[in-house]
Formats: structure tokens, sequence, C-alpha cells
């Protein structure tokens, strides 16, 4: 997916994701909070720009120090010494712990490495996980940006906006996902 050749392709993508995902969960009575590291709020910007987005939005954290992970979250401090902050278990941590905190029906954590700097070869600007969690079941996936498509164009700003449109999309899936097993 080339999002560079146009820097409003990804800003239009987020909205209108962030639109229907206001839309849907407002329809069904459900409620999303998020926990942001490398997004910086972001993707509660995204949904709160969204006419009607109280119903349905709790709230946010951006949990960018790793003790505020752990104070506000319950992000483990085995699974930050173990695997990292930027890991799959400390996104799904933090998908799970917002979602308690807050008490809504579904929660996104996001960690990674925006960059310029901060990547090493093990884990090089672009990584990225994010986590979704809900009533019948977590997903995470590691977003891998740095295999994009000219990721050479990534700057900080592309890859906290991709970074955002990828969470929507995967809150949409888990939403679909839900509807289709009888949520």
């Amino acid at each position: 997916m080339r999002f560079y050749e146009d820097d409003n392709l990804v800003t239009k993508t987020i909205d209108s994701t962030a639109s229907f995902v206001v839309k849907y969960m407002t329809e069904h009575g459900l409620t999303l909070s998020a926990a942001e590291s490398c997004t910086g709020g972001l993707l509660a910007a995204s949904i709160t720009a969204v006419s009607g987005a109280s119903a349905m939005f709790k709230g946010g954290a951006v949990t960018y120090a790793e003790e505020m992970k752990v104070k506000l979250l319950g992000v483990s401090t085995e699974t930050l010494e173990r695997f990292t902050v930027y890991s799959e278990q400390t996104a799904e941590e933090m998908s799970r712990g917002v979602r308690t905190l807050m008490e809504t029906d579904y929660g996104i954590g996001i960690t990674g490495i925006a960059g310029p700097s901060g990547g090493t070869a093990e884990k090089p600007v672009g990584t990225v996980y994010v986590s979704v969690s809900g009533k019948r079941g977590t997903v995470t996936a590691d977003l891998a940006l740095y295999k994009e498509d000219d990721y050479e164009k990534l700057d900080r700003r592309a890859i906290r906006e991709l970074t955002v449109l990828r969470s929507l999309e995967m809150l949409v899936e888990l939403l679909e996902q839900d509807e289709r097993n009888g949520n």
C-alpha cells in the first residue's frame, strides 16, 4: 500500500475509518479506550474529531514513559525486562490495562519506535506493536512498518499516522469478528 504519494490519503482514510468506528460502536452500545505511546494521543484525537464520539470513547492515556505503563496500565515490570517496551506482550498488556482502567468494551494499546532516532538493528525505526482487546479476546500485531514499500519515505509523522490507521483497521476487524460470533 502506498500512502506517501498523497499526504492527504492517510489522513482521509483515518478520518473515514474513525467515523465508521464511532458510528458502529455508538449504534451497538460499545465503548472504547486507548493507551498510546509512540502515537502520543493521535488515535484518541482521531476518534474525538468525530462528532458524537463522546457516546463511545471513554478516554485515553498517553503512557510514554515505562513507569506510566506500569503505574496506570498495570504492565508488568517482568514483561518490560523480558520482552522490552517495544513488544507484542507490552502492547497486549497496555490494551487490557486501559480497558480495565477505563471500564470499556474495547481497548487499544500502541507501543513502538517512530524515529528518527531510537531504532536498533534488532528493532529498527518503524517497529510498532498494536493490540486490540475486547470481550471475546485480544488481537496483537507487529506492524513492522520498516518492511513497507517506500519505507525510506516514512518519517515520524507518517509512522504515527500509519500506526493509527492500522490500529483502527484492527479494531474494525475485531468488531466484525465479534459481530459474526454473536457479540
